[in-house]
């Protein structure tokens, strides 16, 4: 499924030009878990958080959704679930955090056993992060070309799930992920545990959907 201008998600390639952007302030990282947010672990929210309703962070303007129309008909998926993501950084280092996300219909019910009112919910069904300077491989760290257009594969590991009918799939992309995971300075140092406080700079993000360019997810989809 190819990302589109407009925010559009859909089985149709992608256009010939165009991309989204976002500032990433590592100052103001987007957290896992609604603020505010409890110690991560121990405790019981850390058992439930993949499943809790992704809207808290949606409306960010360092989060970037595409979502496709309701569906007219159910889509099954089941096996590797991957993401090709096109993307610039003004930076020199970045993070890149994929979700596969499960968009309730608005009149949806609410959940009786858990009183979860699921109208509108956004569900987590796959999800990941790729540290850009690892993006050839782990054995060694690599600085980012800033303001290059990069493709990054991203593993979101293996999932079976049903998109209902009248339900929506959408993609959210984001370059933090905190506390879960520690704040990538974006400026590429050798050790980001021992980055300096200046290291930590805010960067343009930009997604691509065009031509070659074109970002997409890669659902196994059963027929």
């Amino acid at each position: 499924m190819y990302f589109h201008e407009g925010r559009r998600l859909s089985f149709d390639a992608g256009g010939e030009s165009g991309f989204d952007e976002y500032v990433s302030d590592p100052a103001n990282p987007v957290p896992y878990r609604p603020r505010p947010v409890p110690p991560t672990y121990p405790g019981p929210e850390w058992k439930v958080w993949l499943v809790e309703d992704q809207r808290f962070v949606d409306h960010r303007p360092d989060v970037l959704s595409w979502q496709t129309e309701p569906l007219g008909a159910d889509v099954r998926v089941a096996g590797d679930i991957a993401a090709e993501i096109f993307a610039s950084t003004s930076g020199t280092d970045s993070d890149w955090v994929v979700k596969l996300i499960d968009v309730y219909p608005e009149d949806a019910p609410d959940d009786a056993e858990t009183k979860t009112k699921m109208g509108g919910f956004q569900l987590i069904v796959a999800d990941e992060i790729l540290r850009a300077r690892f993006r050839n491989g782990f054995e060694r760290a690599e600085a980012v070309p800033a303001g290059k257009v990069v493709r990054y594969a991203i593993d979101l590991h293996t999932a079976a799930h049903a998109f209902r009918k009248g339900h929506r799939i959408m993609v959210q992309v984001q370059s933090t992920w905190f506390p879960v995971y520690d704040r990538n300075p974006q400026k590429f140092v050798p050790n980001i545990f021992e980055a300096h406080a200046a290291d930590y700079v805010k960067a343009t993000q930009r997604i691509y959907h065009a031509g070659q360019s074109a970002s997409a997810i890669v659902l196994p989809v059963v027929k």
